[in-house]
């Protein structure tokens, strides 16, 4: 008979180490009984963890995956794959398919797109872009190329962080960055300090000096003129809240980054330079869409204008450059918008994938706007990275772009069947 889960165990999933996250799981799956049968359809490819910014490491990541009944998840942390082995690791524990990939930033400057605002929020002529279904035997490579991003934006960090301090000075608040920010990351085991850590810190401050309440509100308002909507001042009017850091985080996140934001460089490599290295590791390459900001659905976005404009001419860029697949997510946008993007895919011969931007608690790990059975192929898809993946890290030559799978696959719908199905069948699930 199944037991419930001790939540001491739980608590472990997020313990400082990662061994004995791994060993609380492996208890866990014993009270639980590991998975033996699909128990749906849902898929969510975008799942960050502490290695970038997360209320999960990757072992309680793929725990929460599994409570929520997802069908395979993927592990996708910000200029980092540190995470990676753990999350290999547990879902091998748990029985739940994953992949493994990256997101970071590249520079548009040597194209067309120079000067323009394109999927990024912050900065104009950078996107971001996601490293899908990064065979096992190509981890090291990654790390290493992210090694000297991950230097530039501790740099990069240490001058936001005195810029934050000067908008900090009426509450008494100076952030170390040393002390207050790092600590918050899993940098001393590769991970990244983003954006998100110094806000989260600011969040923790400002709760220290004024709790929660209407006090609180009235800096964010008066002091650092940001606008509180009623669902946010709500939440944080509430002192028994428990998402209170994060959902002040997200208020933050929404108008203060540009009052404190340095354009990043050095970080940012030249997106040709990325598309080379993914070709030649066997990585692929996606560009996330974003598309044009009415509401945002992680509410820390504010209305603004991206590449709709324009997308035609960037899908095209794109192909060039040797992009292979575009990620979407189907709760973001207008169908209006997607049936678009879906159209520039198929005309170009992209990949779609898809999955749910997960940072923080209040996020459910399932994506219900994907149950639509316009998005039924993002369902194969998730299966074809995974078979990708597994593929691939036996041999280069077995991957989902190869010049021989595209030879023996050329229609692209025919090998994403084709690699869905092997997927399956290494999972023991007929197609």
């Amino acid at each position: 008979m199944l037991t419930k889960p001790d939540p001491d165990l739980i608590q472990a999933l997020n313990d400082p180490q990662a061994s004995r996250r791994l060993d609380a799981l492996r208890q866990l799956s014993l009270a639980v009984g590991r998975r033996d049968t699909l128990p749906g359809r849902d898929v969510n490819n975008h799942i960050h963890t502490h290695y970038s910014f997360s209320p999960y490491s990757p072992t309680k990541a793929v725990w929460m995956a599994c409570q929520a009944g997802l069908a395979t998840a993927g592990i996708m942390d910000h200029d980092t794959i540190a995470g990676a082995r753990e999350f290999i690791e547990a879902g091998r524990i748990m029985g739940l398919p994953v992949t493994i990939g990256a997101e970071c930033r590249v520079s548009f400057a040597a194209t067309d797109l120079a000067r323009r605002r394109i999927n990024n929020p912050d900065q104009d002529t950078v996107a971001y872009v996601a490293l899908h279904g990064v065979p096992h035997s190509q981890i090291d490579a990654v790390s290493d190329w992210f090694r000297p991003i991950l230097a530039a934006r501790g740099k990069r960090n240490r001058a936001m962080t005195a810029r934050l301090n000067r908008l900090l000075e009426p509450a008494g608040i100076c952030l170390d960055y040393d002390r207050d920010i790092v600590p918050l990351s899993a940098s001393a085991e590769g991970g990244q300090v983003t954006e998100r850590h110094l806000l989260f810190a600011v969040a923790q401050s400002l709760l220290a000096r004024f709790g929660a309440g209407a006090g609180l509100v009235r800096f964010l308002t008066d002091t650092l003129n940001i606008p509180v909507r009623e669902k946010a001042r709500l939440q944080l009017e509430d002192a028994a809240n428990p998402h209170l850091a994060y959902d002040l985080l997200g208020v933050l996140k929404s108008d203060l980054v540009e009052a404190f934001y340095i354009d990043a460089t050095d970080e940012c490599p030249p997106v040709a330079e990325l598309a080379a290295f993914a070709q030649a590791h066997g990585i692929i390459l996606a560009y996330a869409y974003l598309g044009d900001v009415t509401d945002s659905v992680t509410g820390d976005k504010k209305a603004q204008a991206f590449e709709d404009g324009y997308l035609v001419e960037l899908f095209a860029l794109l192909k060039e450059i040797g992009f292979k697949a575009v990620t979407y997510m189907p709760s973001r946008n207008t169908r209006k918008q997607l049936v678009r993007v879906r159209e520039l895919c198929d005309r170009h011969g992209f990949f779609q994938i898809s999955g749910e931007d997960i940072n923080q608690p209040r996020q459910p790990f399932i994506c219900t706007a994907m149950r639509d059975p316009f998005f039924a192929n993002l369902y194969d898809a998730a299966w074809a990275l995974i078979g990708h993946e597994r593929l691939a890290t036996e041999s280069l030559s077995r991957g989902f772009f190869a010049p021989k799978t595209c030879r023996d696959y050329p229609d692209l719908a025919g090998r994403v069947q084709a690699y869905r199905d092997q997927a399956l069948a290494l999972y023991g699930y007929a197609p």
